[in-house]
């Protein structure tokens, strides 16, 4: 396990062989700052956040252009194609039939379509997979958050990251408050000792639920399909609210600290949800958890998802020994454009080399860390979690929308074993 750590710890991540001038040059055009005069895109995933991620991309730099798209799902990819095509960025939406692909292999279709910076904004749970076969053909990436549901794909994205720095490849991440420029400057000053030495921290994401398909299933839609339509209700698919989304407020907070926690004890539930219906799933509906980093600060992190009415906060709230400090993202969220800004500056090499993929991996697996802790009722520590074999990921040769996936049994502690 020593071993494990330190090949994967972020100072050998940035420090090893990829740290020196000596990189592996396959092709120009996989070279930082070979400056295309256009970056040609592919998202991979058209949803709400996808459809959103090249907004911000066209807006963020005005040479790039979307060039290809796949999802699973036809009516999916071509009504984000539409909502696009009547956007002010529509002349740079040059997505022709034959780069529209379709099926759980799309991603790879995509891939090999000469595309030069790939978006990947499916559910999570597909995020190893996708960002290994990026990585492989040499591509850039846009990887939304987070980097996976459970261990051995945060180990997968960990180790295909090293090659990623290897092959000097940009990864930005869409833990977009590391681009807002509120959280730049102040988590900068924390780590200058603004608040002087940091005593404890505290996390909320308190808001209200994701439900996908409050209708019900299709009787046109197999299992496997109806878990990916309502795919924010089912585990192996989204990793529960405090991996899927409490994962921004657990970052900045591993982000002040310089790394991950090494224990957390937690708990958690489903208040209102409805066990067994399923529309509503297999996660918890809130979990709160107490992490302990190395020099024995804490971190307090709690997340619910209650119905419309209920009490609402998303920040983080930092003491110190000299102050304390609230952080909250700015408001129009200047983060979700000032990501690809970079991303296309760190590429052309017009700014510094970015590559995200350790840092905000870190963190996915902190929010696991603590969701395992939830459901097991056990103490879990960074260890535990690292020599995890927990693997959610369905196992077929082909991935077909009438594929046989039952659904994860809801966690009870005492009953879940960790694994």
């Amino acid at each position: 396990m020593e071993n494990y750590k330190q090949q994967t710890s972020r100072r050998s991540f940035l420090a090893g062989p990829a740290a020196g001038a000596a990189f592996t040059i396959v092709k120009p055009e996989l070279v930082r700052g070979w400056g295309a005069e256009k970056l040609r895109i592919g998202l991979v995933g058209c949803g709400g956040r996808g459809t959103q991620a090249v907004e911000n991309a066209m807006t963020a730099d005005p040479a790039v252009e979307l060039v290809a798209m796949a999802d699973a799902f036809e009516d999916r990819l071509e009504g984000s194609l539409k909502r696009l095509r009547n956007l002010p960025i529509q002349d740079r939406i040059k997505v022709d039939p034959e780069h529209r692909f379709v099926g759980f292999d799309a991603y790879a279709k995509l891939i090999r379509s000469g595309v030069d910076v790939v978006f990947l904004c499916t559910p999570p749970g597909w995020r190893p997979l996708h960002f290994e076969a990026c990585i492989e053909a040499g591509k850039h990436v846009f990887i939304e958050k987070p980097f996976g549901v459970d261990p051995v794909g945060v180990r997968r994205i960990m180790e295909a990251g090293r090659k990623s720095v290897e092959k000097k490849l940009t990864v930005v991440s869409g833990a977009q408050r590391r681009s807002d420029p509120f959280y730049l400057e102040n988590v900068d000053a924390i780590k200058n000792g603004k608040l002087g030495e940091v005593v404890a921290l505290y996390a909320y994401w308190v808001g209200t639920p994701v439900i996908q398909q409050r209708n019900g299933r299709n009787p046109k839609w197999g299992e496997f399909e109806w878990q990916h339509r309502n795919w924010y209700s089912n585990l192996w698919l989204c990793g529960d609210q405090i991996v899927e989304q409490h994962l921004h407020n657990i970052d900045v907070c591993c982000w002040i600290m310089g790394g991950p926690p090494v224990s957390v004890v937690a708990s958690g539930g489903a208040a209102w949800r409805p066990v067994g219906d399923e529309i509503y799933g297999n996660i918890y509906d809130h979990v709160s958890s107490d992490f302990e980093f190395a020099n024995g600060v804490r971190m307090s992190s709690y997340c619910r998802q209650y119905p419309q009415g209920s009490y609402q906060q998303v920040n983080e709230i930092v003491a110190g020994s000299k102050g304390r400090m609230t952080l909250n993202q700015t408001r129009g969220g200047p983060g979700y454009v000032n990501e690809h800004a970079k991303l296309y500056k760190s590429i052309r090499g017009d700014g510094p080399y970015i590559n995200e993929t350790q840092a905000v991996a870190e963190s996915t697996m902190t929010c696991i860390m603590g969701r395992e802790s939830a459901y097991s009722g056990l103490k879990i520590t960074w260890d535990m979690i690292m020599n995890s074999k927990q693997d959610l990921m369905p196992k077929a040769e082909q991935y077909t929308y009438d594929l046989k996936a039952e659904p994860t049994p809801f966690p009870v502690p005492g009953k879940y074993k960790f694994i």
